[in-house]
């Protein structure tokens, strides 16, 4: 073997070791078998039909009902490479509009409905930038009180707690503590804390803002003269919020039989950004909308989140028009029910 062989094969096993042991090399030729891949018809293909019907949805806080919900609608409409939702852990129902808003890739969200108050003074006209599909689920006012408070009025000064931050209560309820007139002392702790303080007297109130009954009202031994607040329904809550009743079946404990204590509620929504008819987000959420309507027996079924099973399809959203496909398939349907009829 000559000197000019040998050097040859030096520099080709030199070279070898290189690019073995260096991260760079190693990193070059990772990144030039991927722009091959990308180069390639059938990836190229495949990659544009899996985003081309791939929705965004933003649910919430991974422990709260939000989520939930948005993983089992996932489970049911998907459709293979027709429709893929990717529900996407957030910061809670109230920070999902503003996820809807500006972060990539999400295309529809659940959101609270006075939500859309916060973002009157930022986003001019905001409520013509967001539509919604689908009215989830109610989530009740309860303002739960010790004995001495006899009024929402008794409330003034006095500590009051909203759950910790991110959740339902803690945006909703100062909001419409707000509207209600009343300055109370807020704190922000979690319910479970805050109960206990509260029967040590160290607390006036604590306010919850979620679907009934409560497991800790249902389950938990309270003392006489511990209950709910009645909220009237006003003019001042038609903007974003339902009239609403707390009822003795729900808590036996608290609520005399036959008697009922009138609440609000706030609406929580499936919505999705105004998007112009004719883009791809747009046809995204409209294909959304129809397999999610035509399953909708699926997820009421045993075995999904029992809230799938007060879900009314035509039930409207105060402050929100309704997704243009999604008026016509309900459409659709009442024509098909008068025409068997």
């Amino acid at each position: 073997m000559n000197m000019t062989l040998r050097s040859r094969l030096f520099l080709a096993v030199t070279a070898t070791v290189i690019l073995a042991v260096h991260p760079a090399a190693v990193q070059a030729q990772t990144q030039g078998a991927r722009q091959a891949l990308q180069r390639s018809p059938v990836e190229k293909e495949k990659r544009e039909q899996m985003n081309a019907w791939t929705v965004g949805l933003a649910g919430g806080l991974i422990e709260g009902a939000p989520l939930r919900l948005a993983a089992e609608m996932a489970r049911v409409v998907d459709d293979g490479p027709n429709l893929h939702v990717l529900p996407i852990v957030t910061r809670g129902a109230t920070e999902n509009l503003n996820s809807l808003l500006y972060l990539r890739g999400v295309d529809v969200a659940i959101i609270n409905s006075d939500a859309l108050e916060e973002y009157k003074i930022q986003v001019p006209q905001i409520q013509r930038r967001i539509t919604y599909l689908l009215n989830l689920f109610p989530s009740e006012l309860h303002i739960f009180v010790r004995p001495e408070i006899q009024s929402l009025n008794d409330l003034a000064g006095k500590k009051v707690n909203f759950n910790t931050q991110g959740t339902a209560a803690a945006y909703s309820g100062p909001l419409i503590f707000s509207r209600l007139g009343i300055e109370a002392e807020k704190t922000f702790i979690p319910h479970q804390v805050a109960l206990e303080q509260m029967r040590k007297g160290e607390i006036a109130a604590v306010v919850f803002i979620t679907s009934k009954p409560v497991d800790a009202f249902v389950r938990g031994k309270w003392d006489p003269g511990f209950k709910f607040l009645p909220v009237k329904y006003e003019s001042k809550f038609e903007d974003y919020y339902l009239p609403a009743v707390l009822e003795a079946r729900e808590y036996p404990g608290l609520i005399k039989q036959g008697e009922q204590v009138p609440t609000i509620a706030v609406p929580t929504a499936l919505v999705a950004f105004n998007w112009p008819a004719a883009s791809n987000r747009y046809q995204r959420v409209a294909r959304l909308v129809d397999v999610l309507f035509s399953r909708i027996d699926k997820l009421q079924a045993p075995g999904f989140d029992p809230k799938w099973q007060s879900i009314n399809l035509a039930a409207t959203v105060p402050g929100l028009e309704r997704f243009g496909p999604a008026q016509e398939w309900l459409d659709r349907q009442a024509r098909t029910a008068r025409a068997s009829r």
